[in-house]
Parts: structure tokens; sequence; C-alpha cells
């Protein structure tokens, strides 16, 4: 998994970039086709931290951003709404056309 951390109006610092890669290997745990991940971290107003991020697995793109006081917390919620949607993601992969075959097989089987 190629990580890309970027920072608009703020200097990712090496606690952060440590934070981050920390997240996101809860990511990489429960999907390892992740081919590349980039993150951006931004300082709307002085109040108002986002970070936004978009993950590359193999077929699809996935994009999520959040908006947080701090900018840790950000980038907590951030990587929850990622995990939710590469879960999906996973089990859509792995659920694909299950029910379509599954009837095929009981219609073939009744005749």
């Amino acid at each position: 998994m190629q990580l890309e951390i970027t920072g608009h109006h703020i200097e990712v610092t090496p606690a952060l970039n440590s934070y981050i890669k920390e997240k996101f290997e809860r990511i990489k745990r429960h999907f390892d086709q992740v081919l590349n991940v980039h993150v951006i971290l931004e300082v709307e107003n002085k109040t108002l931290h986002s970070a936004e991020a978009t993950i590359h697995v193999s077929g699809n793109q996935i994009y999520a951003n959040a908006k947080e006081d701090n900018m840790y917390a950000s980038i907590d919620a951030l990587c929850d709404k990622l995990d939710r949607q590469v879960l999906k993601h996973k089990d859509k992969l792995k659920n694909h056309h299950r029910d379509e075959n599954l009837r095929t097989i009981q219609l073939q089987a009744a005749d």
C-alpha cells in the first residue's frame, strides 16, 4: 500500500504522519488489496480541520472526508468512514451474483 500525505495550510508533522499510518493499518488489515491512498489534511479556518482521502482498490476508487474541531478527531472520523466503505466493497466482491447462482442451481434441481 502506497500512502501519500499532503497538507493544505498545515505542515504534516512526523507525529501526524505516524498517526495516519497507524490508523490506515486497520484498513489494510481488513482489505489487503489497497493499491494506494492519498490523504489531504486541511485547516479551513482556525477551528475547523478537515481530512479527506482517496483509496484506489482493484476496480474501484473510494473517497471520504471528515471535518472536526481537532485534526486527530477528523483523521479518526475519516478512517472510520473509509473502513466501513472498504468492508462494504469487500462484501460486494465476495457475494457477487451469489443469489443468482443459487436460484439457477435450485431451478435445475427442481426440474
